[in-house]
């Protein structure tokens, strides 16, 4: 059995940190989205046994380190379905390390594909909740479309749609740690944060403009000393007529939302000489 698929992008629209919980972790509130940028991912199950993944990157893992090996091993115990050998090729294209979801975008189209491959009819609710188990990002991914997360990001709310855009992402040539932003964060000394209910309230009223003047992440304010690049790359964003801009995730990428494909490929025109990982996308839906 042999399936190919495409493993859509998140966005963070906004990204707040709430609090430190008791178990070490932050307290989240995001608004996330999916964009048309998208890995293609194929999974191939033979009799035999064992799982590889074949990412096209050296320098990421081929074994059971990896999110997409790491769902297969979800999927089947929860099945209990043995007897399978699983092969996953996933052709890149979104970029790596960038606060784009590429890893937990790749598990859970593994999830859903192997869901169908195997007619388990497992659906979204129980999907996500395997993915819960290796990533927080998975189960936003299971789905995407537009919702609101908490805790971890992985409680989530659907929201309604955001209006249709283009989307420009950017990505600078250096990666952000991800442990090391949240140790820079102090809950209590946050100086700006997004309105979330502000965007919320925007979405419901299929209002882009106002979405795209709320957003914000936290994460900006505590960027280490070198990450200039972001702040530039928002500025030509607003520059050529984005409705907004911002960090996704922990970054370093950085999106500008567009009511106009002229706007939007004109920051684009404008980045590409200097940056290598530029990409014109758009808003997508719920996969259902």
């Amino acid at each position: 059995m042999t399936e190919t698929a495409k493993a859509f992008a998140k966005i963070n629209i906004s990204l707040d940190i709430v609090s430190k919980m008791e178990d070490g972790y932050h307290y989240m509130r995001t608004v996330m989205q999916s964009v048309s940028l998208c890995d293609e991912v194929t999974v191939e199950c033979s009799n035999g046994s064992g799982v590889s993944v074949d990412a096209g990157l050296p320098y990421l893992p081929s074994d059971e380190r990896n999110i997409a090996a790491k769902a297969v091993l979800a999927f089947f115990r929860h099945t209990g379905i043995t007897g399978y050998r699983t092969r996953i090729s996933i052709k890149k294209h979104i970029p790596v390390c960038a606060g784009l979801g590429g890893g937990s975008t790749d598990g859970a189209c593994v999830l859903r594909m192997l869901d169908s491959m195997f007619d388990t009819n497992l659906g979204h609710a129980l999907l996500e909740k395997l993915g819960r188990s290796f990533g927080a990002d998975v189960p936003f991914c299971i789905a995407g479309g537009t919702r609101l997360g908490e805790g971890r990001g992985d409680i989530l709310t659907e929201l309604s749609p955001i209006p249709q855009c283009w989307v420009f992402i950017c990505k600078p040539p250096f990666s952000c740690s991800t442990p090391e932003l949240f140790r820079r964060v102090n809950c209590e000394k946050i100086r700006a944060r997004p309105d979330t209910e502000g965007i919320v309230a925007a979405l419901s009223d299929h209002d882009l403009s106002s979405v795209a003047r709320r957003m914000y992440n936290v994460f900006e304010d505590v960027l280490p000393r070198g990450a200039r690049d972001i702040a530039d790359i928002k500025y030509t964003m607003l520059d050529c007529g984005a409705l907004g801009a911002t960090m996704t995730g922990s970054g370093p990428a950085v999106f500008g939302l567009f009511d106009n494909m002229q706007s939007a490929q004109s920051a684009y025109e404008q980045l590409k000489s200097n940056y290598k990982d530029c990409f014109l996308t758009e808003t997508v839906g719920r996969i259902e």
